[in-house]
């Protein structure tokens, strides 16, 4: 019987603590209506009662937001400044290429802002690739003086983002973003 009183107050308690949580002050029930207190169902034997899972732990926390524009298929929207050095010492060349769902707005002045804006569409993660791990290896080649720096959003995710071509990782990044990078971008 005293086990009996130690679990029914372990469950007011536990009851008042949950209560609090799911926003609704000694209401006894989440947010889906379930009891946060746990049912007192006896088992077969007539033993002490055992409570119900908590609810409110079974919806899942919504994912943080990312640093990086996702991969594959995205919405297609953009505004976004690109700026390209041909060679060192060279001026530089700059855009803005403005996407909306895939298509070019009419104030880019992106050289090709058609395949810009389907390329953004089609892999948005292009603008921004990650940086290559300890575990990548990459070829130690020379692609070309070029650099090119991308700036802006890209599907409602800031961008700031660097190339150049002095690795083979940094080419195959340089060759993922070429139709965003545009005509003055160099080598292909």
């Amino acid at each position: 019987m005293r086990n009996f009183r130690m679990l029914a107050a372990v469950l007011a308690l536990g009851a008042g603590l949950v209560s609090g949580c799911s926003g609704t002050p000694d209401s006894g029930t989440s947010a889906s209506g379930a009891s946060s207190t746990g049912s007192a169902a006896s088992s077969p034997g007539g033993g002490p009662a055992t409570p119900s899972p908590d609810t409110e732990t079974s919806i899942a926390a919504p994912a943080p937001a990312t640093s990086r524009p996702s991969a594959g298929a995205g919405q297609g929207n953009a505004e976004l400044a690109i700026t390209v050095v041909p060679s060192q010492g060279a001026p530089e060349v700059d855009y803005t290429l403005v996407c909306s769902a895939g298509t070019p707005a009419a104030e880019s002045s992106h050289p090709n802002a058609a395949a810009a804006c389907a390329a953004l569409k089609a892999n948005p993660g292009i603008a921004a690739p990650a940086p290559p791990g300890t575990a990548q290896p990459c070829t130690q080649q020379y692609g070309g003086p070029q650099t090119a720096t991308i700036s802006g959003v890209v599907d409602g995710v800031a961008v700031d983002s660097k190339f150049a071509r002095t690795n083979g990782c940094e080419i195959s990044a340089w060759n993922a973003a070429k139709d965003v990078l545009g005509v003055a971008g160099g080598a292909s």
